[in-house]
């Protein structure tokens, strides 16, 4: 039976962390028909301490370029496409578990104390803007195993379930309906937009932590028939492709020495879509290469008040990748090798340590004439594994990096790279 712990929701970037021997103990409620066991004696403590979430977008932005560097790195010139966000907030809940040398290195990649974390991530989740025309909903959840072989912390629960407002279930990790389970999880709290993150459940693996988010908004200017045209795209290997553009105005203007770019905001200014076009002489691995985190937020924080005609392709694009390589090269070593992992705090199995085997990572996005939908999908695997009337113009007709932010914080929660617009 599968146990779940009450916990608020939200909806659609899914991060979801498997850990190899974990096991927790509660009695009951039903999810999909099925039953679940529901742990009634952690229920979240409303008191615990917010930061303010200007203090550390900075570091957020930092993270989110590094790990889209890194990505970009092991990606063989495909479309990336990650959500720095959902990786964030999986990751974080993970590093409640974590001790010693593991615990370091992850705040070291992470950007930001256990603590910092914490405090920074729970206010961000509790003052997300919302209106009817724009929506981003983060959701948290931990699955962990029925297995008696593993202890969980009654300690780590409770943080996560006091910052994270993390629904908790117990369920038998060897029975093939708790996949079916974990996948209408993610599926209806992405809004069907990432509908299966597992393709399996394994007996060796103890907990997932699994964070979900959704993106949904509208266009402040909505693009009419007549500003949809034919036009090409040159892809990152030189071939010319026939594809819709939506051209417009904004008065938003970014600029580097490197790149020059634009901001189109969506309904209500809450949240917008930004995007960084590489001079012609620079190319767009040298350009990502280039960016840094401080850089990037002061860019965008300040853009031009200048007008700008823009060509935006209409594109729609998927993502999936195995995030562990990538995380080790940034520096979180000892969280992927069973002789060095310490998440002592998480819990204890007597099949041995725990340890992160795969960081899975899925994306999706569609921009078009009324606005723009996304959402993902990130599990960690602990095993148990227009014309020249204008000044500026930014036309996207060739590769180029797209973002979608937080126009509060300037905190890029989606961050991608189009490079072929048939991939």
């Amino acid at each position: 039976m599968v146990t779940k712990m009450k916990m608020r929701v939200f909806a659609v970037v899914t991060a979801l962390i498997l850990i190899p021997a974990i096991l927790l103990s509660v009695p009951g409620c039903t999810l999909q028909n099925r039953p679940v066991s529901l742990m009634k004696s952690i229920t979240p403590n409303d008191s615990v301490p917010k930061k303010n979430v200007t203090e550390r977008s900075g570091a957020l932005t930092d993270f989110a370029v590094r790990l889209f560097q890194a990505s970009q790195e092991n990606a063989e010139n495909s479309n990336v496409l990650i959500s720095p966000l959902s990786v964030l907030y999986a990751l974080s809940m993970t590093t409640n578990g974590a001790e010693g040398e593991t615990l370091t290195q992850m705040e070291s990649v992470l950007g930001m104390s256990k603590e910092d974390l914490n405090a920074y991530l729970s206010g961000y989740l509790e003052n997300l803007p919302q209106t009817k025309e724009s929506k981003l909903h983060l959701a948290n959840s931990i699955w962990f195993t029925d297995d008696e072989r593993f202890t969980v912390r009654q300690e780590f629960l409770q943080c996560n379930a006091d910052y994270y407002n993390a629904d908790i279930y117990r369920a038998p990790f060897d029975d093939p309906a708790t996949c079916g389970d974990i996948n209408r999880w993610v599926k209806k709290k992405t809004d069907h937009m990432i509908p299966e993150i597992l393709d399996k459940v394994s007996e060796d693996t103890v907990m997932y932590l699994i964070n979900a988010l959704a993106f949904e908004a509208e266009w402040d200017e909505i693009y009419e028939n007549d500003q949809v045209h034919t036009d090409t795209f040159t892809s990152l290997n030189g071939t010319e492709q026939t594809v819709k553009f939506m051209y417009g105005e904004e008065e938003a203007y970014l600029e580097d020495p490197n790149a020059t770019g634009f901001i189109k905001y969506y309904k209500d200014g809450k949240y917008a879509f930004a995007a960084l076009l590489p001079n012609e002489q620079i190319s767009l691995s040298d350009y990502i290469a280039s960016l840094d985190g401080a850089h990037l937020h002061e860019l965008l924080s300040n853009p031009q008040k200048i007008l700008v005609s823009t060509g935006i392709p209409k594109f729609e694009s998927e993502y999936s990748s195995n995030m562990s390589d990538t995380l080790r090269n940034m520096g979180m070593d000892a969280a992927f090798d069973p002789n060095t992992a310490d998440f002592s705090a998480l819990g204890s199995s007597v099949k041995g340590s725990i340890y992160i085997d795969r960081v899975l990572h899925k994306t999706y996005i569609s921009v078009g004439e009324k606005g723009t939908k996304a959402g993902a999908a990130t599990v960690v695997v602990m095993t148990d594994g227009l014309a020249p009337l204008y000044p500026k113009a930014v036309i996207l007709d060739r590769p180029f990096v797209y973002m979608l932010i937080d126009c509060e914080t300037n905190i890029p929660f989606f961050i991608g790279a189009m490079t072929d617009m048939n991939q």
